[in-house]
């Protein structure tokens, strides 16, 4: 366990579902870390991304308009020190391998499991600790 203070690391959470991102948030604050936002579609996501930079966006992949690969590409390419975890109900092996390859530093699929996201944030917590 790292000695990062996880109330430091800012979230912003992109899910077309409410239902989803209620659940995740309440994950996520249940255990410190601060959530800065909820976005339910890529454009507005951005916009929150910019505005608020948060440390690690979470998404899902199957969005109306932009996906979440999509998204993660567009993030990673233009927000320096901004990590993404993909999340979907769709774990085929090409999509996580496309998830990954958009510069994704996680892939959990869905119905996601508490502990699952906390260790992916442990682990990107960990890798950007260096700051």
């Amino acid at each position: 366990m790292s000695s990062t203070d996880v109330s430091k690391v800012k979230i912003l959470i992109v899910d077309d579902s409410d239902f989803s991102r209620s659940i995740i948030s309440k994950m996520l604050s249940e255990e410190g870390y601060q959530v800065v936002g909820e976005a339910a579609n890529a454009e507005t996501a951005l916009l929150m991304v910019k505005e608020k930079r948060p440390n690690i966006v979470i998404t899902d992949i199957v969005m109306p308009d932009v996906s979440g690969i999509e998204l993660t590409e567009k993030i990673v390419n233009n927000f320096e020190g901004t990590s993404v975890i993909v999340i979907s109900s769709l774990s085929q092996e090409h999509i996580v391998l496309e998830a990954i390859g958009a510069g994704a530093s996680d892939f959990i699929a869905k119905p996601i499991q508490k502990q699952q996201l906390l260790d992916s944030l442990e682990k990107i917590v960990g890798l950007n600790s260096d700051e």
